[in-house]
């Protein structure tokens, strides 16, 4: 027996295991399991190169957890170690066995995970003591056993050992004792051991019988060997495809597309990606890709090592150029890193761009779905924007679908404004906004739907890259004022009938739903009387608070509607008609007074005209702001009368919760005495 310390430059070595290299303890299953496999993989590596002639038998890991005693085993039959080789790799940890060994058989490298060296002290994170009993496949070889309690001191001896290979024994520390749950072992290495090339075998599978579980003859082998992804693309069938996302994710609906990386220059990878369904809310379920590297899981956090758009995507991506190290601020500066995620950009574009070509009707079947993932893409990813611009598809209220160009030559003719920019009319909601589709529709106008989660932050990214480009949604103005032409009908009412009429029509709008202002527009004796607009940009503005706290000033402000008085229409003409009879009594002395006090005012601005404000005398300016303040008083008179006036007229009312109703705004309270009041017309 031979004793020792380490080869390391520092006693802390293992405090420094336990505290930092990790940033999670369970971690060191992965990597006592991976070098496990690792020397398997060596194993046959040789048998294939003819430098081992013996018998192979079957490549297995065991993984056994003995609660008696305390300890967790990791056992292999690969290559296993001499003492001297002991020695380099585990005693002197600056040595790499496994980059030896990829140095010499260079051709067979990819096969390699190469993780025995600073990996395996990952065990004392768990462990009390650790013990190595190995047999080298060399000819001749001894069996030794090395052992260590986690400070630079061992102890190395020969031992016994019937097969060649190495195991591992963990004493478990108190603190970590439910790594001897045989529920913990398996989770864990279903976790990260799930897709080794090695089978794992885990105890035995289990059968119910007599009331409980009770252990069969058959091994519980954790891992399916060989991966759909490690497969040709030519070798897989629809099914299997679907059999591997089931696999993976197996409450999930059936995905979208699949795309398959196979790349072997200049970087190795290869990789399943799935387009998953997603409700129609905004389910961003991100981390749902698994990184591999050469099978071994390791990380499903993949944000800065993908873009971040397709961290909506789910599947597996797996490469040896990826380094097994589970900072991922590493990971987002490694050159290969960077270079992996640029290829995937341009593979997931290439992708579809190939299924829109030669499957469009398929593709625009699946694209109410998809449309998130392409909107969230060309949001966050400048290159791939301009991949997927010509992918990407509008959907108009009509169930018909139009890429970016196609749409543009279908409404440019129509929909092209006084200013020369062509207007993209959208809806959010087909039956809300129903009527003003059908308005719109009406002067022979296309009506775009756009109802994702998206839609607002994309409609200003595209008006940013086409500022010739203007979208608005169809309930935002009156039809003339959606795309206003050089043509425009002139109100025919007077200045103070629209006073008038504006505080009849105020007196019955709502409180509680928000600022609500009241316009005068000519829109046709078979226009509506009234309807109700939102102005497009505070709307989007609050639209995009919602989902960015940033804008929380926007976020905080009330709803803004204007409602709009048809002044062409027979039923508002008669309301104003009515108006000055019923109240011509009361306004008549008003209004002469008004006038009155107006000509006074007039009279006094021309005596004054052309004086500067130092030049006018003192008397005067009083005079004005007397005259000035009798006119406002007047008219608030005026208007509190007709608004008590407008509170009775049943006609207004109406008309006001028709507009209100058809914009899904009337509820509760309101929404009943409207029924009532319906009732009460009728009879």
């Amino acid at each position: 027996m031979s004793t020792g310390k380490i080869g390391v430059s520092t006693g802390n070595l293992f405090p420094i295991i336990k505290k930092f290299l990790y940033s999670d303890h369970e971690i060191f299953l992965r990597e006592i399991v991976s070098n496990a496999v690792d020397a398997s993989q060596k194993m046959k590596v040789l048998a294939s190169n003819g430098e081992f002639k013996g018998e192979l038998g079957e490549l297995k890991v065991r993984v056994k957890a003995d609660k008696a005693a305390g300890t967790l085993t990791v056992s292999d039959n690969g290559i296993g170690m001499t003492e001297e080789e002991v020695e380099k790799y585990i005693n002197q940890i600056a040595f790499s066995g496994a980059e030896e060994f990829m140095n010499k058989y260079k051709d067979n490298a990819a096969a390699i995970i190469g993780h025995f060296g600073l990996g395996f002290y990952s065990s004392f994170m768990v462990s009390d003591r650790v013990e190595i009993v190995t047999k080298s496949y060399k000819e001749g070889a001894k069996a030794v056993k090395w052992s260590c309690e986690g400070n630079p001191e061992y102890t190395l001896e020969e031992t016994e050992k019937a097969e060649r290979g190495t195991d591992i024994i963990m004493y478990i520390s108190e603190e970590e004792k439910d790594f001897l749950e045989d529920s913990k072992v398996n989770e864990l290495l279903t976790k990260y051991c799930k897709f080794l090339p090695i089978e794992i075998i885990s105890g035995k599978k289990k059968e119910w019988k007599d009331g409980e579980y009770k252990d069969t003859t058959e091994d519980n082998v954790i891992n399916d060997t060989n991966p759909a992804w490690t497969r040709k693309p030519t070798d897989l069938t629809e099914e299997d495809y679907e059999k591997f996302y089931r696999e993976l994710y197996p409450m999930a609906q059936d995905p979208l597309f699949h795309i398959h990386l196979n790349v072997d220059y200049p970087f190795n990878l290869t990789g399943i990606l799935y387009f998953p369904k997603i409700d129609n809310k905004f389910e961003i379920q991100k981390n749902k890709i698994q990184l591999y590297s050469n099978q071994v899981y390791v990380t499903d956090s993949v944000e800065g090592i993908v873009p971040e758009y397709l961290t909506l995507l789910h599947g597996v991506i797996d490469s040896p150029d990826i380094p097994l190290n589970v900072s991922r601020s590493y990971l987002q500066s490694d050159r290969n890193v960077k270079k992996i995620s640029s290829h995937i950009t341009k593979k997931v574009a290439d992708s579809l761009s190939d299924i829109f070509t030669n499957k469009r009707e398929d593709y625009e079947k699946k694209w109410d779905d998809l449309k998130i993932f392409i909107q969230y893409g060309m949001l966050t990813d400048e290159k791939f924007a301009e991949r997927a611009k010509s992918i990407f598809l509008f959907k108009n209220t009509e169930g018909k679908y139009f890429t970016y160009e196609e749409y543009e030559n279908l409404i440019k003719a129509n929909q092209t404004d006084k200013d020369n920019k062509v207007v993209f009319l959208y809806a959010t909601d087909v039956k809300e906004q129903y009527t003003y589709i059908e308005t719109a529709k009406g002067k022979g106008y296309d009506v775009l739907l756009m109802d994702g989660q998206l839609d607002t932050h994309f409609i200003n990214h595209l008006e940013q890259k086409n500022s010739d480009h203007r979208f608005v949604r169809v309930d935002s103005d009156v039809i003339d004022k959606l795309i206003p032409k050089e043509e425009t009908k002139e109100v025919a009412l007077s200045h103070e009938e629209q006073e008038e009429l504006r505080a009849v029509f105020t007196s019955q709008l709502p409180k509680e739903e928000g600022m609500f202002m009241v316009n005068f527009e000519a829109m046709g004796e078979n226009g509506d009387p009234v309807i109700v607009t939102r102005s497009e940009f505070m709307r989007r503005m609050k639209e995009m608070a919602a989902m960015n706290p940033g804008m929380g000033f926007y976020g905080a402000m009330g709803d803004q509607y204007t409602l709009v008085v048809n002044t062409d229409h027979k039923l508002v003409n008669t309301i104003l008609e009515n108006e000055k009879k019923e109240m011509s009594a009361q306004l008549e002395p008003i209004n002469f007074e008004i006038k009155e006090t107006e000509k006074k005012q007039a009279e006094l601005d021309e005596l004054n005209k052309g004086k500067k404000d130092e030049e006018i005398p003192q008397v005067d300016k009083d005079r004005k702001s007397e005259y000035s303040k009798t006119i406002a008083d007047l008219n608030k008179q005026k208007s509190s009368l007709l608004e008590e006036y407008g509170k009775g007229n049943k006609v207004v009312g109406q008309l006001i919760d028709l507009a209100l109703l058809a914009n899904g705004l009337l509820k509760g309270e309101a929404l009943n005495r409207f029924v009532k009041r319906s009732v009460e017309l009728i009879k």
